[in-house]
């Protein structure tokens, strides 16, 4: 280069050198590997230091110590259960031999409206959870109460607020967190047949569902927000729903919404209601291990357990099958289904794969039957769920989205082709029958 001093470079080796230090270098790291792979290890011969990507190779091929598979090939938790807790032959329906705390929904102080809306659903007396919560939630108190499914829990927090509001409208406005959708669905439906004409307004905003819609129904006036926690925060995010004046806070299966991890969505939900005076949380279980984190939401509470958070052993007969392979179980729960008291039967598996694989095993045997899981749409699964409602279908097949997620009357028989990861989600799922103190019928393979 003319009128710049050349730099001096160091000279380049010649490629008979690099040939050379390249082959010994292969040659090393070659012998290096083939000792390695005849050493013992602990993964099945599997040795994975030193080689690109065996560390997590290794961590995903099969082990003494990995994670068991289930019999679809996907994995899923191994249960821990003690199958002795899932059988009851005894059924108990005489509600005289339990104190149950219960008045007529005349006797509370509840307004003229509200009570001629309540008699035309039906209601005449209070349950129990409905009788101890009244009046500490029309109070404004925090509240905490551990209730069974089908015992009234969404009428226990429904009734006071709409009372509430017929009285000041500004001042008790309400979000409701719910964790799954068609529960959601489900309580707008009963707010909705409390307080039809009364001119008090709700929205219920799921994952599933049109967003433009959801966005429009903010543009009108709100009392009650209802919904799962995923979708509320979206609309939080994009500033169309603001929470300033609302005060009361609802939050609705506690316990399945820490099994889902939705804590960070509910936290950052309470952080956005700056005037929040009043907390009411309502579980069908009791787990100490979530204690810390209840403490931190809701602070000064009333605690009324209506159930020791267990499974309710009194109206429920439970058993168990033990079935030698996937065939044997297959051919019994067909058999079983084709009985006649078998007539509205909700069965349960672990994963989505399971579920679909079933319920196509199901409809080859000319069963009236339909699935519901995470994968399927919105629409589909609440016309599913329409569909065993009304008796179209016999069979409902569903991963634990329907253990804490509808509310059906009537099913005879809840079936567990899996075993249960947990006892919570075995209590959810059983819940599902002998609602209202009827019997019903709880069956768990093995």
């Amino acid at each position: 280069m003319k009128g710049k001093k050349r730099k001096d470079y160091s000279p380049r080796k010649n490629k008979k050198e690099h040939r050379e230090r390249a082959t010994e270098y292969y040659s090393k790291n070659k012998s290096n590997k083939l000792s390695k792979k005849n050493k013992p290890s602990n993964n099945d011969g599997i040795e994975s230091s030193n080689i690109k990507g065996g560390k997590k190779f290794a961590e995903r091929s099969r082990s003494k110590n990995s994670k068991p598979r289930g019999r679809s090939g996907s994995r899923y938790k191994k249960s821990d259960l003690d199958p002795r807790m899932m059988v009851n032959k005894t059924i108990i329906l005489d509600e005289e031999k339990r104190n149950i705390q219960s008045r007529r929904f005349e006797e509370l102080d509840i307004n003229p409206q509200l009570q001629s809306r309540i008699k035309n659903k039906g209601f005449e007396k209070t349950t129990e959870i409905q009788d101890k919560t009244y009046e500490f939630i029309s109070q404004g108190k925090n509240v905490i109460g551990i209730a069974n499914t089908g015992t009234g829990k969404t009428g226990a927090f429904l009734i006071p607020i709409v009372n509430r509001l017929l009285y000041n409208k500004n001042k008790n406005k309400t979000i409701v967190l719910i964790p799954t959708r068609e529960l959601a669905q489900q309580v707008e439906q009963e707010f909705k047949s409390l307080c039809k004409g009364l001119k008090i307004f709700s929205s219920c905003f799921i994952g599933g569902t049109s967003v433009n819609k959801d966005i429009d129904k903010l543009r009108r006036l709100n009392h009650v927000i209802i919904g799962t926690p995923g979708r509320i925060n979206d609309m939080i995010k994009r500033r169309v729903l603001k929470l300033h004046d609302f005060s009361k806070v609802v939050l609705d299966e506690f316990d399945t919404m820490l099994d889902m991890g939705f804590l960070r969505e509910v936290q950052k939900i309470i952080d956005q209601i700056h005037q929040r005076n009043q907390t009411i949380l309502f579980s069908a279980t009791e787990n100490p291990k979530q204690q810390n984190i209840i403490d931190t939401l809701v602070h000064s509470y009333e605690k009324v357990r209506v159930s020791e958070g267990k499974a309710n052993r009194d109206n429920i007969y439970q058993d168990v099958i033990k079935t030698k392979d996937d065939e044997e179980k297959k051919q019994i729960l067909v058999d079983l289904l084709r009985k006649k008291e078998f007539k509205k039967v909700l069965i349960f598996s672990e994963t989505k794969r399971q579920v679909s694989k079933l319920c196509k095993i199901l409809k080859k045997s000319n069963l009236r039957v339909d699935e519901i899981h995470g994968d399927k749409s919105q629409q589909y699964r609440s016309k599913a769920i329409q569909k065993f409602k009304s008796g179209s279908i016999q069979v409902m097949v569903a991963t634990d989205v329907a253990s804490r997620g509808i509310d059906i009357d009537n099913i005879t028989h809840v079936i567990n082709y899996r075993i249960p990861s947990s006892k919570e989600s075995y209590i959810h799922r059983i819940g599902r029958t002998g609602r209202a103190g009827k019997e019903g019928s709880a069956l768990t393979f093995l």
